[in-house]
């Protein structure tokens, strides 16, 4: 089966992150901001100390390279992702780490950072897209179509669920719609992982389950 959140819509974001072109490799100096280098090779290409993601990043990260829940939270209100919604919690910042922690470390490197701004441009514009009065929440209705134009197919039980746990008198903010989105991308990726068949259903041992659900 097609894994909704994969592909379609707003669910596909292992692409370049909005607005960080990749420079061709070359030698060049060293030139350091924040105790990091200001061009770093990584896999996919290396950043310079104007790119302005690399300079939010890292002016918070530590001397590993990586930062934590409360460093990631001060690096996206610092870069200004949130525009004027109201900054990203301490705990949306933890789902956000957990989404991408693929080697559980509790942190998150800079092509980490890169994936999760990407993901986060694209959850913007689409909440942008459905909150048409501009209130800045959005409603059931709202979160339905948002949630099917990312490619899930829900039933009304499970987006009343959603709802039920993420909205405030019948609303949904904009850290509430991101924490959302992170929980559905992260919980299906681990689903995924394991239908190795891709026929939509799985048998999990309970410490299995456990440790995918509670580290979300």
């Amino acid at each position: 089966m097609a894994y909704p959140g994969y592909g379609t819509g707003f669910g596909d974001f292992g692409g370049p992150m909005p607005g960080m072109g990749q420079p061709a490799p070359g030698a060049g100096p060293y030139m350091y901001l924040s105790g990091y280098p200001a061009y770093v090779t990584y896999s996919e290409g290396y950043f310079s100390a104007d790119n302005p993601m690399w300079t939010y990043f890292t002016a918070v990260a530590g001397q590993d390279g990586e930062v934590d829940a409360e460093e990631l939270q001060r690096c996206l209100t610092q870069s200004g992702i949130s525009g004027t919604y109201s900054p990203f919690s301490l705990e949306t910042c933890r789902i956000m780490i957990a989404m991408l922690d693929r080697d559980y470390t509790g942190k998150m490197g800079f092509t980490e950072f890169k994936e999760l701004w990407a993901a986060l441009s694209a959850w913007k514009q689409n909440f942008m897209a459905i909150d048409q009065d501009q209130s800045g929440t959005v409603e059931r209705h709202e979160l339905s179509q948002a949630i099917a134009t990312m490619g899930y197919r829900l039933s009304p039980q499970t987006l009343t669920a959603i709802v039920r746990r993420y909205s405030k008198n019948g609303r949904i903010f904009f850290d509430d719609y991101v924490a959302c989105c992170v929980k559905l991308r992260a919980l299906t990726d681990f689903f995924r992982r394991r239908d190795h068949l891709q026929q939509g259903f799985v048998n999990f041992l309970y410490d299995d389950f456990l440790q995918g659900t509670m580290a979300i």
